[in-house]
This record gives structure tokens, C-alpha cells and sequence, in this order.
């Protein structure tokens, strides 16, 4: 007999990372359209993020079994199965982040860090330039200024792509993906113990990571 029953899907870190980072990006997008808030706050928000990717980064090879690229990231075939399987009768059911989905985080994470990066060198040729700026060239200036433009645009299509994949997987497959990310817990069958790492660790290598940011910005 099968049996259903409520697991730990996702650790404390990994969901902090996301809702912080969905945030974050949300506050960024605010300050640099919109003016919300003084630019300055913009640039602390991007700092703020640059930690956060590093960590997620770190925490890909060192976390919870969940949360590593080991666990998710796979090959073309293997996306490919799990394409082909969702138009079955008999689709693929992941715990964590399905062949796809795993891919989506790398490129998620790929447009957030380019984005982060190229803000720390772009310059509005007014009163605000990134605080690595003025260490590179102005052709390297103006090369990260479009960068971070372009990718703006990028970055706002693949989230609004997270967010409908989100959606349709409510509303066709029945699969709430957003409540496991707020409880850290899932209805599951028959399901496989998982391995979680400690929050002591993440603790660290997110404290690492933001050492690491102030020491490239302040020595700047």
C-alpha cells in the first residue's frame, strides 16, 4: 500500500535564500525604474544579492541533498524523458526540482549573478556609478552598462517564467510548489529519507559571503 505522509522537503537556508532573494529583486527593480528609494539603497540591495548567489553557489556542493546541483541539475536526455513523460499518462513526480526545473535555477541564478556583477561597473553617465567603476575602463563601463540593461530584461522574462510555471503546475497538475518553499514540508508517497546539512554551516558560508562582498566593495 502506498502511504502518504508529510516530509521535510526543504531546509531553513535554502528557503530564506529565495524569499530573501525574490525580495530583494523586487526592491531593486523598485529603486532602479521607479526611484522608490534612494539609489544608494539600490546598490546595497545588489550588494545584499551578490551574497545571497554566492551562497546559494557554496551551498549547491555543501547543503541539504535538496538543495545540491548533484541532487537536480541533469543532462539533455534526461530533461528531455521528463519533457515527453508530462504529455503520458504515467508523468515523472520529483520531490525536489524536476530535470527541467533544475535547469531553470541555474539560469535564474546565471541572469541574477550577471546582473549583480555588471552593476558593480555600470555607471548612468550622471551622478551614479557602480563602485568598481572607476578601476576599469570606459569601454569596460559602457560594455557592463548594457549588460546590466539587457539583462534586466532577461532577468524579468525568466521570472516571470518561474512564476506561470509556478501557476500551471497549481492549477493542471494540482502540485502546490509554493507551500513547500514557505513550510519546508511535503505530502509525499512512499518517499525516500533525505539528507539535511547543518543550519550552523549555512550560518557560516553566508557570513563568508558577505565578508567577501564588503572586501570587494570597500576596497573599491
Amino acid at each position: 500500500m502506498n502511504v502518504v505522509k508529510s516530509i521535510r522537503l526543504w531546509d531553513l537556508p535554502t528557503r530564506a535564500f529565495h524569499w530573501s532573494l525574490a525580495v530583494l529583486i523586487a526592491l531593486q527593480y523598485a529603486t532602479g525604474e521607479f526611484h522608490f528609494l534612494d539609489m544608494r539603497w539600490h546598490f546595497w540591495f545588489g550588494y545584499a544579492t551578490l551574497a545571497l548567489v554566492a551562497f546559494r553557489v557554496l551551498w549547491g556542493f555543501a547543503g541539504s541533498q535538496t538543495s545540491r546541483f548533484a541532487d537536480f541539475v541533469r543532462g539533455p536526455a534526461a530533461v528531455w524523458r521528463y519533457l515527453r513523460a508530462q504529455a503520458s499518462t504515467n508523468p515523472q513526480r520529483h520531490l525536489g526540482h524536476n530535470p527541467l526545473g533544475g535547469w531553470s535555477v541555474l539560469v535564474l541564478l546565471a541572469s541574477i549573478a550577471v546582473q549583480a556583477v555588471s552593476g558593480l561597473f555600470s555607471s548612468d553617465d550622471i551622478d551614479t556609478d557602480g563602485p568598481l567603476a572607476a578601476r576599469v575602463s570606459d569601454h569596460t563601463v559602457k560594455f557592463m552598462t548594457r549588460v546590466h540593461h539587457w539583462n534586466e530584461n532577461v532577468l524579468l522574462i525568466l521570472v516571470g517564467l518561474h512564476i506561470v510555471a509556478v501557476v500551471l503546475y497549481l492549477l493542471v497538475k494540482r502540485d502546490n510548489l509554493v507551500a513547500p518553499m514557505l513550510t519546508g514540508r511535503k505530502a509525499a508517497v512512499d518517499a525516500r529519507p533525505l539528507r539535511f546539512a547543518s543550519a550552523w554551516l549555512a550560518l557560516v558560508l553566508f557570513v563568508l559571503c558577505i565578508a567577501a562582498v564588503a572586501a570587494l566593495v570597500w576596497r573599491a
